[in-house]
C-alpha cells in the first residue's frame, strides 16, 4: 500500500497518464462496461503492487494484461453482445459491424479499435499490447481482410 507522499504524487502522475489508455485499449478488447470495470480492476492492482509495476518495462501494458485478466475472471460468460447498435435512422454504422467485429479474435479486434476508432499510433498500440509494430500491423491487416469479407465489401 501506498504510504509515501512521493509515491503518492509519483502514482497520481502515472495514473493521470495511463488511466485513459488503459482503458479506450480495455473497452476496445471486451466492450464497453467489461472494459471499463477491468481498467478500473487494473489500477486497484496498480495501487496496491505500485513498486511491482514501476519495475516493469511496459506498465501500461502489463497493467493492461492484468485487466484482461480480471475480466477473463469476472465474466466467464458473456451474456451481452460486445458491441451494441442503437436503432437510429439511418444507423451511424453499418448495422452488420459489431457483429463482425465480434467474430474476429481479441487481438485482432483490439488493433483496429485502436488504430481506427480511437487513431492510435501504431507504436502507441505496440507499446499497451506488449507487442512489436510490424506484429499490430499484422493483426490489423488480418483482421480488416476478414472485415471486408464479413460484411462483404470490396478494398
Amino acid at each position: 500500500m501506498l504510504t509515501d507522499r512521493a509515491e503518492t504524487r509519483d502514482f497520481a502522475e502515472f495514473f493521470a497518464e495511463a488511466e485513459p489508455r488503459l482503458r479506450v485499449a480495455l473497452v476496445s478488447s471486451l466492450g464497453l462496461e467489461l472494459g471499463q470495470e477491468a481498467s478500473a480492476e487494473a489500477l486497484a492492482f496498480a495501487w496496491e503492487n505500485w513498486e511491482r509495476v514501476l519495475a516493469t518495462r511496459n506498465p501500461i501494458g502489463y497493467l493492461y494484461g492484468v485487466g484482461r485478466n480480471k475480466a477473463r475472471a469476472m465474466n466467464r460468460r458473456r451474456s451481452r453482445p460486445l458491441f451494441e447498435v442503437l436503432s437510429v435512422d439511418p444507423p451511424w454504422v453499418e448495422p452488420a459491424l459489431p457483429g463482425a467485429l465480434a467474430r474476429l479474435s481479441e487481438r485482432q479486434r483490439t488493433v483496429v479499435m485502436l488504430l481506427y476508432c480511437f487513431d492510435w499510433t501504431l507504436s502507441e498500440v505496440a507499446e499497451t499490447l506488449g507487442t512489436a509494430k510490424g506484429t499490430v500491423q499484422l493483426h490489423a491487416r488480418r483482421a480488416m481482410s476478414k472485415l471486408r469479407a464479413d460484411l462483404r465489401v470490396e478494398s
